[in-house]
Order: C-alpha cells, then structure tokens, then sequence
C-alpha cells in the first residue's frame, strides 16, 4: 500500500509538492491548517510566508506575511507526528518551523548582503551548499551541489536535538538532521526541481522525496 502524505500548506496550490510525492511512490493530500492526524503514514511542512516572530522571543524584525493560525497548526503537528516517531519532510518554511518548534530561532531577514543569494524578485535563485560527512544530502548529493532558493530569512539558533547538516554562502543554514526523530529538513525546494519543474543549473529534487517516502513505510 502507497504511504499517505499529510501535507501542510499555507493554502495555496500544492500541485508541486502532490506531483513530487506520487513521483515517490506515496499519495499526499494537502490541507490549510489540517488538524493533526496519525492515520497519515508522514508529514510534509510545505513552504510559505514567515512565523510569528513572538514565537521565538523576538520583536518584529522583517518578517512578513505572518499567519498565526498556521503557525499553532504546524507546531500542533510536529507535536503530534514527532510524538508518534512518524516522519516528517519540512521544506523552506517547514525547516524554519522546525527549529522554532524545538526551542531555536530565526534571522528575520538575511541582510543586502545575503538574501540576493537566496531571493529574487522572480523565479527560484540558484545558489551552491556544502553538505557536511555522513549526512542525508552528503549522500544524496555529493558534498558541493547547487539548488535553488526563495527565502529572506534563516535558522538561526539551533532547536534541541538539531545539528545542521549543510551550509550556503554565509555559513546559512540549509539542512538540519535530529539526533533521533526521522526528520528531513531543508531551506531549498526540492519540489520544484523534479519532473518537468527538473532544471539543468540544479541537483535533482526527486531525491529527497524518494529517501523520505521509504521511512514513511516502515
């Protein structure tokens, strides 16, 4: 039977994230704030706008389009899924949410000198990272590989039980792995490098959904 995928959106069009999940072999359903559910075999933090920046002890500082109610539902989630030990793939936002839910927090905005490396007014920019041995995307990737990014702001802090597991520009950090919870989380979006969305100047996406979906099996 194909794992079912809960994916967490900020209510926008997730035929993206759907398209490279069937790519996998799972089935996702995406929801705006979905409550949490462990009939679901995983759970996918999609990408979006920022965190209330008050969830990890700031002022507003730059950040922007911030949704309350998604930020409860997405941290009710990890609450409930990391509890369970069931996995979760946290993508752009998603990676950002998980640092803040395990005590961490936030650079509400990169700077001029940074986030042209990681924005543009258009389109993904695409950008190289250094992963670090014995990691996820060291294996996945090699240890140099570029991906694309759309993002201003960055983990900062790190949450209890976090190591970061690859770098940009800047020392941002683009990856995290957990001590324990089978956790995959990533700056990038490597949704939107599988498929016909697959792009020559990136490493390919489909890679990080075909090493979360087997965990979702199990």
């Amino acid at each position: 039977m194909k794992p079912r995928i809960l994916i967490s959106t900020g209510g926008g069009d997730a035929a993206n994230y759907l398209a490279a999940i069937q790519a996998a072999g799972g089935v996702g359903e995406a929801q705006y704030l979905p409550a949490p559910d462990l009939s679901y075999d995983g759970l996918v933090l999609a990408g979006g706008d920022d965190m209330d920046p008050a969830l990890f002890g700031q002022e507003d500082r730059g950040s922007r389009g911030v949704d309350r109610a998604r930020d409860g539902a997405e941290l009710a989630l990890l609450d409930a899924f990391c509890g369970a030990g069931k996995p979760v793939l946290a993508i752009c936002r998603g990676h950002q949410v998980v640092n803040v839910w395990l005590g961490g927090d936030l650079i509400q905005d990169l700077g001029p000198e940074l986030t042209p490396f990681h924005q543009r007014e258009q389109g993904d920019q695409v950008h190289l990272i250094r992963a670090a041995e014995g990691t996820l995307l060291r294996r996945l990737y090699g240890p140099v590989f570029p991906v694309n990014s759309a993002h201003h702001q960055g983990v900062g802090q790190l949450g209890r039980g976090l190591r970061a597991s690859a770098w940009s520009e800047g020392g941002v950090v683009e990856a995290l792995e957990h001590e324990h919870l089978p956790l995959i989380s990533v700056q990038f979006h490597p949704e939107r490098m599988i498929g016909a969305l697959a792009r020559p100047d990136t490493v390919d996406g489909g890679a990080v959904f075909r090493a979360f979906l087997p965990l979702c099996q199990r």
